[in-house]
């Protein structure tokens, strides 16, 4: 009887979203002010890290709560049977943990290509710099966004939107710096909070320092990549010369087994 019952909840919920009677994407946007506050401080940041401007923050987010709103449902229908005090913790942790399953996977593949992104910083500062021999830092940094790498182009918006709004302060460049905690970007933000208060007089003096921190940053990010390419060579060797080896003393024991019986 509990598998007819189960068979039956099953069919139904699949008749009633397949009629159109529930829709669990109308559900989610008549109710997006409330679902909203389940949402990251951060998320947006991680999504755009990994997807770049190919993926919508929100359009991932809402099948998030898609998935969590029908494993609920699955759920109910499976324990509808036994529904226990124990079965509706067990429905609601079930639910909460997928849910937070796809905010912790972005947030793992942030961490864990960090020092990719870490690389970037050098050779987009780099860019800058020849634009801000031109325009002063602003508007260069306005111009640069276009061609800058997708991680960064979000938080390069929001700087020049406080800029722009009359914040002279170093507030926008240090949130930047924050929201990208990447090696010496901080250092770099102020180097340019700088540079954009000197006086014409002062700006090439101040643009030779901001030159040579690049150049350094670009060595390490150099030194960087090299240091990742010998180790993995290194470990395809080592790997090679332990399979070689292997194979060596198999042969050998081989040869003696057929000696021995011989």
């Amino acid at each position: 009887m509990y598998i007819e019952i189960i068979l039956i909840g099953v069919i139904a919920l699949f008749i009633v979203m397949y009629s159109g009677s529930f829709s669990a994407n109308k559900f989610i946007e008549d109710n997006n002010g409330i679902f909203a506050k389940l949402k990251e401080s951060d998320y947006d940041f991680y999504v755009k890290s990994k997807f770049g401007d190919r993926v919508d923050p929100d359009k991932m987010f809402s099948k998030r709560l898609k998935n969590a709103l029908l494993l609920m449902i699955l759920l109910f229908v499976l324990l509808l049977n036994n529904l226990t005090y124990v079965n509706l913790v067990f429905i609601f942790v079930g639910t909460f943990a997928i849910f937070k399953l796809g905010y912790v996977d972005i947030k793992n593949y942030y961490k864990k290509h960090l020092h990719e992104i870490d690389l970037l910083l050098p050779y987009y500062l780099k860019n800058l710099e020849i634009l801000i021999q031109h325009y002063t830092v602003p508007v260069a940094i306005g111009k640069s966004i276009n061609d800058a790498p997708g991680i960064f182009k979000d938080g390069l918006k929001v700087l020049i939107e406080e800029i722009n709004a009359g914040n002279s302060t170093i507030d926008p460049y240090m949130e930047f710096s924050r929201k990208y905690p990447v090696r010496d970007s901080m250092r770099m933000m102020r180097l340019l909070y700088r540079l954009s208060l000197g006086r014409q007089e002062r700006k090439q003096e101040q643009l030779l320092t901001f030159s040579k921190t690049i150049s350094n940053l670009q060595q390490k990010a150099r030194e960087t990549k090299y240091k990742e390419r010998l180790e993995k060579m290194e470990s395809k060797t080592m790997a090679m010369l332990i399979t070689t080896g292997v194979g060596v003393m198999l042969l050998l024991l081989l040869a003696v087994l057929l000696m021995m019986n011989i």
